[in-house]
């Protein structure tokens, strides 16, 4: 894989915010952290960025790009630049076109599109060699799956993509599923699926919206699927062939789902909303993000935070702590100011999340019971953040923004921030100092709170 110093070819520079102007942001900070140290440190902009992922060293970050995919230098965080971008991508005369996700494993990438569903466009996924991310290079034949791709999760040579469509679809016949591929040798084979609707026949009766399988992430030979109001559920995939269901966590009613069939309550209100779910290193420690909105001026519901669950057991997930998402005066989906979490990353005890106007966030979860908020970016006028990843671990968290969201002017950037600031320990005092020009943030651990995290850490060490 490339080196810092020789991608440092880039044709496009980032612009370096060493001058931003506090007017303009709000940083927040714990005690003991500079909350002045916490702003961007490059920013470079993508034209409809959306999901990022980030290579095995750190120095190169992948945009999903609306109507394409860019290869980003981040190998200098002050610096980041455009390596290459792939736009207007066409298979057999037919568009790849709303790429809102690309996931990457060494030097493979994948491009899946559309993330919803349409018509007359190319259905299915591209496989790209990435070892000189400079020159992306297109392999093996495009994969039609027939339906579109919200997300998928490339782990090793195994493709795991979400697959959904109403049952009147002639591709979705068992609903909505996991789809399993081996990619490897720049191949593309069908292996394995699971369905929702095998497992639990019951759901079939609710709406097909409301019980969407948004996402996945795979680790240590466990599947997270969120699956929107259906909960997230946690798979057996040590045999992709053949995923097994462990367990999963729930916080709505079957009885009242099967009630829903307007489309907006369906994805927009909680309860519900599993979006996003990933596991820390060790994979005992699960977050799962709700993404919602209030579906009217008078609806006190969203915008949706991030749940915390011990899954030391996977057979036995316990929710320990939920992460209230940052305030906004209008919570709908068109009141253009979002503030519900989107994607995040669970990396070395602390969890670095995305709001999208809420900005960014770093919380310690070492406690699992006890999440304190460490440091937090927002400009609300102009960034609206999609994913946060680490890219160097002790160094750099990348970030992309958006541009689409409804009545909102925020841009398409990749911006990088300091991860060492971030990363500050809790304290002895977990009081908050109030730093000039700032409001501080920290949360006062309760008894209970206390006693939930020995818990989970006597459960933790057990299975060590």
């Amino acid at each position: 894989m490339y080196r810092r110093a020789l991608l440092r070819r880039g044709t496009i520079a980032g612009a370096s915010l060493s001058a931003l102007q506090t007017t303009a942001v709000s940083s927040t900070a714990a005690s003991g952290t500079d909350a002045a140290e916490f702003e961007p440190r490059g920013r470079v902009s993508v034209e409809g960025a959306a999901e990022t992922a980030v290579d095995d060293d750190g120095d190169v970050a992948y945009l999903a790009a609306t109507n394409g995919f860019v290869t980003v230098d981040v190998g200098d965080p002050a610096d980041p630049s455009i390596l290459a971008e792939e736009r207007r991508i066409e298979v057999d005369d037919r568009r790849l076109t709303e790429i809102l996700d690309v996931t990457a494993d060494g030097d493979r990438l994948v491009v899946p599109g559309p993330a919803n569903r349409k018509s007359d466009v190319f259905e299915g996924f591209l496989l790209y060699d990435v070892s000189d991310p400079a020159d992306p290079v297109r392999v093996g034949e495009p994969y039609e799956t027939g339906y579109h791709i919200h997300n998928c999760h490339l782990d090793g040579d195994v493709l795991y993509v979400v697959a959904n469509g109403p049952e009147e679809d002639p591709e979705m016949p068992d609903g909505n599923r996991l789809d399993v591929y081996d990619v490897s040798d720049d191949e593309v084979d069908a292996i394995g699926r699971w369905s929702l609707l095998d497992h639990d026949p019951e759901w079939r009766e609710v709406y097909w919206l409301a019980r969407y399988l948004h996402d996945v992430y795979v680790h240590d030979g466990v599947a997270y699927l969120p699956y929107w109001n259906a909960g997230t559920y946690l798979l057996d995939v040590s045999d992709p062939s053949d995923p097994q269901f462990r367990s999963r966590v729930r916080d709505t009613a079957l009885d009242e789902q099967r009630t829903i069939e307007d489309a907006i309550e369906a994805q927009q209100a909680l309860p519900g909303n599993d979006h996003y779910a990933a596991v820390d290193d060790a994979g005992d420690l699960m977050a799962v993000g709700r993404e919602a909105w209030a579906t009217d001026a008078d609806d006190a519901g969203g915008p949706g935070g991030i749940d915390l669950y011990d899954v030391t057991d996977t057979e036995a997930p316990e929710r320990v702590a939920t992460i209230e998402p940052p305030e906004t005066e209008d919570a709908s989906y068109r009141g253009g100011e979002w503030t519900t979490s989107h994607n995040f990353e669970l990396r070395n005890g602390h969890l670095y999340s995305s709001w999208y106007q809420g900005g960014l966030k770093v919380h310690d979860v070492s406690d699992p019971a006890d999440p304190v908020e460490l440091v937090s970016w927002e400009d609300r006028e102009t960034a609206g953040f999609w994913t946060a990843r680490v890219a160097v671990p002790g160094e750099t968290i990348v970030a992309s923004s958006t541009q689409l969201i409804p009545g909102a002017d925020t841009e398409g950037a990749l911006y990088t921030f300091p991860i060492g600031s971030a990363d500050e320990e809790r304290g002895d005092d977990d009081t908050a100092e109030t730093i000039p020009g700032f409001a501080g943030v920290a949360s006062l651990a309760g008894l209970a709170g206390g006693l939930a995290g020995l818990k989970w850490l006597r459960r933790r060490d057990a299975h060590e």
